[in-house]
């Protein structure tokens, strides 16, 4: 039977579906503040103890520390509320007992709330008349054979108070501490979920994610406690799961959660670490700053949260000013950036230079847009290569601690100057100073290949994947393409298209594994599959057709019309062309279009041996010298 629902003001609380809303839109409000809300609306106005909150959110025999998780949830209904706590329309503290709701709710309002009471009298102790401190007799006795007590002065009284409380307290204290550890000190790995935008401005959603990833990167310099990359902890925004299925399902023991929201100058970030395996609040902790004090909020946050779960922190680094909307344009770059939008998000990183030309992370921002642009086909790299090697060298120049500096530099060098020396210096130098970056070991591992140390270039991809197996899910199973190991990538790349079956990337992948390894009716699926997620339902049928009449070549000579179709809409790389044609088996087109790559330094003629499609070519003449030209080891 559907549970009831509560609507007050402009809000409605559905205890079936387990939502608040505001004007029919829902609000983003963890599992504890919500049930709590619930049992509030349920009581009608009556008072709602601790105790009582404690026995239905924690249960009876919970040993927690549940003073924290009370008013962590008591703030979060306010902060969705807008309930002021001096002036409360909706959550009244009743001081010394606990909670009750006073909203109107359904038309009804609650009773007013009780005048407080002044305190009784003391009682007499031991069932001794109190004594009166003038009078002519007390008890019957005369004057004269009434025995005063001792006077004891205030002061002393209460300092002899303070120590008693004081040492109870220590030693509560050491008991626990010995045999009970506390859960925050039993946290050694953590994820931080996306922090939830509270602005009621979907557009703020570029802020929220920001300062998430950057509350990520510095936890992750705290080296003896393993963080979840941002792309894992992504894939929860928004989703509304137990917290403990979650931690199992990232494999970790903490969870920090929070929300954060941005008015014309103010920053309010409400953050709460939970002990997943019993989903205990262990600690909570609002914070309210300027705008132009946002930028050391995460470094702030990370050194707080390490210190509670007993991690070695890190150096804190030096203070710097960063300009409030030089920053802002800085994570509107990245939060387009990631999603693949290179084009905008340069756009705002220009912007952030512009109004802090000091900005390290900018540079590399922007030498990381500037990168990814040819490397994802959209335009030739000879449009980008200066102005990448610029941005690169001005990131490390101004900060040479900037693990991402090191990595866009590493990455110009390989993909632009085929300088496999340098590229390798750069990846080890931003390794050094962040081994959590999955996108530095993947890079390391594509340079590590292409100097034929393919055992070492595996171990980076394996570490890559481990660190973030969801920016590429298809990386490790790329990596034993690369080795010929085709019947390992298969299993790797099948186990992990049923864990994300929507994944277009590894569909694609799983296809070229499956022709590699001569399995064409498996690849030709994987293929329809792969271009259906991506909205290319046409040319899924096109290819199913072409199948269908003449097998796989019909399909790569499908391929080859489709890249000319779309040459004249977009730029197609001539590396596009070479892979087109090595499918069709074609070696002179094949080789036409490599030398071509190499006229045009397009960025992935450097990963030239990493292509099984490509070893046909391995005793042409043409091909071992163009390895020669490129800097490759010739082919083994």
């Amino acid at each position: 039977m559907a549970g009831p629902s509560y609507k007050f003001a402009d809000f409605e609380l559905d205890s079936a579906r387990f939502e608040l809303r505001r004007n029919g839109r829902t609000l983003k409000l963890e599992r504890i503040p919500l049930e709590l809300l619930l049992l509030l609306a349920e009581k009608d106005g009556s008072v709602v103890t601790r105790q009582e909150i404690v026995d239905r959110l924690w249960g009876k025999d919970v040993f927690v520390d549940t003073e924290h998780g009370i008013n962590t949830a008591i703030r979060k209904i306010r902060q969705a509320l807008k309930d002021d706590p001096d002036d409360p329309r909706f959550v009244q503290t009743v001081t010394g007992k606990g909670y009750r709701f006073v909203a109107e709710k359904n038309g009804h309002a609650s009773e007013p709330s009780p005048k407080p009471q002044l305190p009784e009298a003391p009682q007499p102790r031991w069932g001794q008349p109190p004594r009166l401190s003038s009078g002519p007799e007390v008890s019957g006795r005369s004057p004269a054979t009434t025995v005063a007590p001792t006077k004891i002065k205030p002061k002393i009284k209460l300092t002899v108070a303070i120590a008693l409380c004081l040492i109870v307290a220590a030693l509560l204290f050491a008991f626990r501490t010995h045999l009970f550890p506390t859960q925050a000190s039993q946290i050694h790995s953590i994820a931080v979920l996306p922090l939830a935008n509270l602005s009621g401005d979907a557009s703020q959603d570029y802020f929220a994610d920001g300062m998430t990833d950057e509350l990520i990167t510095a936890l992750a310099k705290n080296r003896n406690l393993r963080v979840v990359s941002r792309t894992s902890a992504m894939q929860y925004k928004g989703v509304q799961r137990p917290i403990r299925d979650v931690a199992r399902e990232l494999g970790v023991d903490g969870i920090l959660e929070g929300s954060i929201e941005r008015s014309a100058n103010r920053v309010h970030m409400t953050v709460q670490l939970i002990y997943a395996p019993t989903d205990s609040h262990v600690w909570a902790e609002s914070y309210n700053r300027d705008l132009n004090q946002a930028y050391s909020l995460p470094e702030e946050l990370s050194q707080t949260v390490a210190k509670e779960v007993k991690a070695a922190t890190s150096p804190t680094p030096a203070p710097r000013y960063i300009d409030p909307e030089a920053h802002d344009a800085y994570l509107r770059g990245f939060y387009l950036w990631y999603q693949g939008d290179a084009q905008h998000s340069i756009e705002y990183f220009q912007k952030a230079i512009q109004l802090q030309p000091d900005y390290a992370a900018a540079w590399a921002g922007l030498a990381a847009a500037y990168i990814l642009r040819p490397i994802d086909d959209e335009c030739p790299a000879s449009e980008v290569a200066a102005k990448a090697d610029a941005a690169a060298r001005k990131a490390v120049e101004l900060d040479d601690s900037l693990a991402e500096a090191h990595s866009v530099m590493s990455g110009w060098y390989f993909f632009f100057a085929w300088d496999l020396t340098r590229a390798e210096a750069e990846s080890k130098r931003a390794v050094d100073l962040d081994p959590t970056r999955s996108e530095t070991h993947h890079l390391y591992s594509y340079i590590l290949f292409a100097m034929n140390r393919r055992d070492e270039s595996l171990q980076e991809q394996k570490r890559a994947t481990e660190l973030d197996p969801f920016i590429r899910n298809w990386g490790l199973g790329f990596a034993y393409i690369e080795r010929r190991e085709f019947d390992t990538a298969i299993n790797d790349l099948q186990l992990r298209v049923q864990a994300l079956p929507g994944d277009v990337g590894t569909h694609f992948m799983l296809s070229s594994a499956y022709w590699d390894k001569g399995l064409f009716p498996q690849s030709e699926r994987e293929l329809e599959k792969a271009l259906t997620n991506s909205g290319q339902v046409d040319s899924a049928q096109a290819v199913h057709r072409a199948f269908e009449r003449r097998g796989e070549k019909a399909v790569e000579q499908w391929s080859v019309d489709e890249l000319k179709a779309q040459a004249r809409k977009r730029y197609v790389s001539p590396m596009e062309y070479a892979k087109a044609y090595a499918f069709l088996g074609d070696k002179n087109q094949t080789m036409h279009y490599l030398e071509e790559c190499y006229r045009t330094r397009t960025p992935w003629l450097i990963m030239l041996k990493a292509e099984p499609v490509f070893d046909f070519l391995h005793s042409d003449p043409r091909y071992q010298a163009l390895l020669k030209t490129v800097g490759l080891p010739l082919a083994q």
